[in-house]
């Protein structure tokens, strides 16, 4: 019989687009639980009432469709609670009408190339979590220059990066260059590599920033940890 540890592990899958991080692990989800007869119910909540609508539509549309992936659900039900946006988020991603079929005139298009812009910002975060080990155990820009994927010690990190890299549809294999052109895929020359460090340094630590200043704000709105909350200083 499916179980509700089941449903968070689907949840599991489901990331916050802006923060690169998963729901469960930021305390997004508030409850999640499956009837004996299949009938799935998760109750998410964000930090604010004023959470973009944007970025809390693609969570509920993508929380809705990796738990009714699940063997033995039987039928969805994803509400998004506290939330100025809650009733035309909710009706549409249970009716699923999209983006444009939820708010009408007020959305401009679908999400797609939104969700795009923010996993180009979690390839180049990841470049920096993956880069900065090397760069302090002695390797230098020319020497990074010239490493692939295959190259890097097996951690996390790669193993993210390579994930939003093949995500995005670059190039992601073990011969693959570690440094790409997060857009184009092209491997990045020695020349350009300073800047496209730094580049990636300041995307990690705005999205590290970020993602501290949400758990923050959730857990003073709440007073509460959600399901599976990662314990954060």
């Amino acid at each position: 019989m499916t179980d509700a540890a089941q449903l968070l592990a689907a949840l599991d899958t489901v990331r916050d687009p802006e923060l690169d991080e998963p729901v469960t692990s930021l305390g997004f989800v508030a409850s999640c639980n499956v009837s004996d007869d299949g009938v799935a119910d998760v109750r998410l909540r964000l930090p604010t009432y004023f959470c973009a609508p944007n970025f809390a539509f693609l969570m509920v549309a993508d929380a809705y469709d990796a738990v009714s992936r699940v063997d033995g659900v039987r039928r969805t039900e994803v509400v998004l609670e506290d939330h100025f946006a809650s009733d035309a988020i909710n009706g549409g991603v249970a009716a699923q009408s999209g983006f444009v079929g939820s708010f009408g005139d007020l959305a401009a298009a679908e999400l797609d190339g939104l969700r795009t812009d923010f996993l180009r910002k979690a390839v180049l975060a990841g470049t920096d979590r993956v880069c900065r080990p090397l760069l302090s155990g002695g390797k230098t820009t020319d020497d990074l220059a010239e490493l692939t994927l295959g190259d890097v010690p097996p951690s996390g990190d790669r193993d993210r990066l390579r994930a939003r890299r093949a995500e995005l549809g670059l190039p992601s294999g073990d011969d693959s260059a570690l440094l790409v052109d997060a857009t184009t895929g092209e491997a990045v020359g020695a020349q350009a590599l300073p800047l496209h460090l730094r580049r990636a340094r300041l995307t990690r630590v705005s999205v590290e920033a970020n993602a501290g200043v949400c758990r923050g704000l959730l857990r003073q709105r709440y007073g509460t940890v959600g399901l599976e909350e990662e314990e954060t200083q």
